[in-house]
């Protein structure tokens, strides 16, 4: 099996290369792991390789709130000061005083 190093990691927020959406990485695939629906929708000119990171996002775009996956190739780190208006984020991330988001503790029984 091939090792893979990802290139974002949970709580990093991102942007897309393309597309004028934003968000934060809550959970990374090594490789595709996604329906081959959701692949064949993709237009094949466009169509990322398979054998790279995907990422789970809490994204936005000016209109609305969603969930993306996006390949490694297409995402590149988010500079905006901004914060994400999304509260699922706040109920997944607690925000350090730098404004960095990182995991809610979750005690289990």
């Amino acid at each position: 099996m091939k090792q893979r190093n990802a290139k974002f990691t949970i709580g990093e927020v991102v942007r897309h290369k393309v597309f004028p959406f934003r968000g934060v990485v809550f959970d990374v695939d090594a490789e595709f792991a996604n329906s081959e629906e959701w692949w064949n929708a993709i237009p094949a000119d466009v169509r990322p390789d398979r054998d790279q990171p995907f990422y789970h996002l809490l994204a936005e775009n000016d209109e609305q709130e969603y969930v993306a996956y996006v390949s490694e190739q297409n995402l590149v780190h988010d500079e905006s000061p901004e914060p994400l208006r999304s509260d699922k984020v706040m109920r997944i991330f607690d925000c350090s005083p730098s404004g960095e988001l990182k995991p809610k503790s979750i005690l289990a029984h």
